[in-house]
């Protein structure tokens, strides 16, 4: 049986408008395709109201704040409405401990009691609640009364902001869900030792947007226009993640080849020099919408993340947006439990000789037989799908909760 005519509460960890594709909004559509989702929109605080007065995203929000207004946003998907909390107190500055948990309550009962007040408007008394790796409020899902309290976890803790409270607060909700999700199988086996009902549900990507690649009638995106081939790309934030010390020896090695890097910049992590050799592009953030005509200009992408602890958990969107797309990826081994997803589509290298070998064998040896073989492995991991198994996943942890309740 599938989950199908479910009220899903998500907790999101971003915004419903933001300018990047989540996984938390993704999530919310792909369900919604069979079920009644609310979106509740990540908080905004009463300094991000003085803060962001007068742009789009607050105007949008503004007549949504009030507590009593309980009306909803409709989406693209007839079945995803998206709620807008109240503003709650910016807290974070504050230290772990006492006053920091005091506070937390007061935000999350202000939260809470918005979600209780739509729900019971709506005659909802049983239902899916999913916290979408919003760490920051670990305890909604009993406040609420949810049927089901679901954690997906969707990334480590990297940023300091993140981890300067959410180090306790994921533990807390980690604990006290009834089933944690994960998208990579570090964080499962990190997750797994907090509860025992964790399970690993792969990230996918949007194939019927990077399919667009494949659009003979697609131009390749004017930022790539003057940029000799081979165009070596790499389509997203450049930041800490990146293997800088390999990068900047390939770039040396294969001059020959213009290296492109299009997404914004975390200019305290980009080494000096870097940017410096001829052969080296850096195009700034461009649109999500604009990624298959990006994609289409590589001749080779790349996903050049150094290997460490952090990089163990990440399972990106990219790699399957790049297959989708039809293009040849070469990986360091960041995260080797990928390549039980890619098979031989994916080469990963772990150092610079076998990087550069495996790009320059892509370049002269590519063919069409390949290119199928990659479209078939991104075919395998879809939204679609990996929803698909989510959502079993979820109705049969649902239908034992409906069946106690029952019986109590």
């Amino acid at each position: 049986m599938k989950l199908k005519n479910t009220t899903i509460v998500i907790l999101g960890a971003a915004k419903f408008d933001g300018i990047y594709e989540s996984t938390s909004f993704t999530t919310a559509k792909f369900l919604a395709k069979e079920n009644d989702v609310i979106y509740v929109d990540y908080p905004y605080t009463f300094k991000d109201c003085l803060k962001e007065k007068g742009t789009p995203g607050h105007d949008r929000r503004k007549a949504h704040f009030s507590e009593h207004n309980i009306q909803l946003i409709d989406t693209s998907v007839e079945r995803l409405k998206v709620m807008i909390p109240s503003p709650v107190l910016s807290l974070n500055f504050l230290p772990e401990g006492k006053l920091y948990r005091f506070l937390l309550k007061w935000n999350e009962r202000r939260i809470a009691s918005k979600i209780s007040r739509l729900l019971k408007s709506r005659k909802v008394s049983d239902f899916i609640f999913i916290n979408s790796f919003n760490f920051h409020y670990p305890t909604i899902a009993s406040r609420i009364g949810a049927t089901l309290s679901v954690y997906q976890c969707v990334d480590p803790l990297i940023i300091d902001y993140d981890k300067r409270h959410g180090e306790v607060s994921e533990v807390i909700l980690a604990r006290t869900s009834d089933v944690v999700v994960c998208t990579s199988k570090q964080l499962y086996r990190e997750k797994l030792l907090l509860n025992d009902n964790t399970f690993f549900v792969a990230n996918a990507a949007d194939l019927s947007h990077s399919a667009k690649t494949l659009d003979e009638n697609l131009a390749v995106h004017s930022a790539l226009y003057n940029i000799p081939h081979p165009i070596i790309g790499y389509f997203g934030h450049i930041e800490r993640r990146m293997d800088f010390p390999l990068l900047t020896k390939l770039i040396k090695l294969h001059a020959e080849k213009s290296f492109v890097f299009v997404g914004p910049v975390s200019e305290e992590f980009v080494p000096a020099g870097f940017k410096d050799p001829k052969n080296v592009f850096f195009t700034g953030r461009l649109d999500y919408q604009d990624m298959p005509a990006v994609i289409k200009g590589f001749d080779v992408a790349i996903i050049p993340f150094k290997e460490d602890d952090v990089s163990k958990t990440i399972f990106p969107l990219k790699l399957f947006e790049y297959l989708g797309a039809g293009k040849p990826v070469v990986a360091t081994e960041f995260n080797l439990d990928l390549a039980e997803f890619t098979g031989d589509a994916v080469v990963y290298a772990n150092d610079v000789k076998k990087f550069g070998d495996a790009l320059d064998f892509f370049i002269a040896h590519d063919h069409d037989d390949a290119k199928r073989a990659r479209l078939k492995i991104a075919a395998e991991n879809t939204w679609e799908a990996r929803i698909q198994q989510l959502g079993l996943l979820l109705y049969d942890f649902y239908q034992l909760k409906l069946t106690a309740k029952v019986l109590i």
